[in-house]
């Protein structure tokens, strides 16, 4: 599995949701793109996972690597960050879904957060 993305990439966003953590094993951080600027150089290995009524969520089946998230009809696709060769030369924006971050999770004080999604 291997992507290019051709055009802008949003600053990333450390997601604390449920569905984040429990398919990630942590919170998950993800940068996003048009979907129209995500090229799949090879896609032999992507598959996609319905994850709920509204998104879904890409990753690799050969691997198990998560890679993408998806709303349906959107024009923008999330793109896990640390799947990114560095130097991204992003940063992080801040945290969503707060409330629904772990027990051993501290955000650090001064660090942006939003209950739920900002956008």
């Amino acid at each position: 599995m291997q992507f290019a993305v051709v055009g802008p990439l949003r600053d990333s966003l450390a997601c604390h949701c449920s569905q984040c953590r429990k398919s990630s094993g942590h919170y998950w951080s993800a940068t996003r793109c048009l979907r129209a600027d995500l090229h799949l150089v090879q896609d032999d290995g992507l598959a996609w996972y319905r994850s709920s009524d509204h998104a879904q969520r890409g990753f690799c089946r050969h691997c198990g690597s998560s890679l993408f998230w998806q709303l349906d009809d959107n024009e923008h696709v999330s793109i896990g960050t640390g799947t990114l060769d560095t130097p991204t030369g992003l940063k992080t924006l801040g945290h969503i879904f707060v409330k629904d971050k772990s027990d051993y999770v501290e955000i650090a004080s001064g660090s942006p957060q939003w209950q739920v999604d900002r956008e």
